[in-house]
């Protein structure tokens, strides 16, 4: 059955009738949904989010033509396979920005250059989008953040070190800062 669905989503992206593939992918923080479209990845959502939810807003926002297509996930199921290993420091998988816009979309492409092991302010990622003082909006962009750890949300932090808010939840955001070497323990 799996092998026949692989040959029916390649036969679909063959044709240009697969507008998007999703997968789903295992991570130490529990089940990844991994969404791709033929510019690049453009949704992770995190075990604490509904995967359905997700897959009808892509449906929604991209296009109808959803399919679970997990060969066309293969590099991204790598990738973050060997971050959570320790392995990997920079992702390198094409990305499809389509779901965020302005000022948004300005601060998420700041977070995908924060250097594994590093961490920024909200204020810093304001400063860097080129407005100081939306530092809320700054906070915005990252909790609406459609790729979260390819683009790493989790590496921005409150002034004075507090680790502020987190899509996958606190817990996921300590453990991935650990993976990091950025907090102890």
């Amino acid at each position: 059955m799996k092998a026949s669905l692989n040959r029916l989503a390649e036969r679909a992206a063959a044709e240009g009738l697969l507008d998007v593939a999703y997968a789903m992918a295992d991570s130490p923080f529990g089940q990844l949904l991994l969404a791709s479209t033929p510019r690049g990845l453009v949704r992770v959502g995190l075990p604490n989010q509904d995967a359905d939810a997700l897959l009808v807003d892509l449906a929604t926002r991209v296009s109808p033509r959803v399919l679970e297509a997990p060969g066309q996930l293969d590099e991204a199921r790598r990738e973050l396979d060997l971050y959570f290993d320790g392995r990997l420091e920079r992702f390198r998988l094409p990305l499809d920005w389509r779901l965020s816009d302005g000022f948004q979309l300005a601060v998420q492409r700041r977070i995908a250059r924060i250097p594994f092991g590093q961490t920024r302010t909200y204020t810093e990622m304001a400063r860097s989008a080129g407005n100081e003082r939306a530092v809320r909006a700054a906070g915005t962009a990252c909790g609406r953040n459609p790729i979260p750890l390819v683009v790493p949300c989790h590496r921005v932090l409150r002034t004075g070190g507090a680790l502020g808010g987190y899509g996958g939840g606190l817990p996921m955001k300590e453990g991935l800062l650990r993976l990091e070497g950025v907090l102890d323990g």
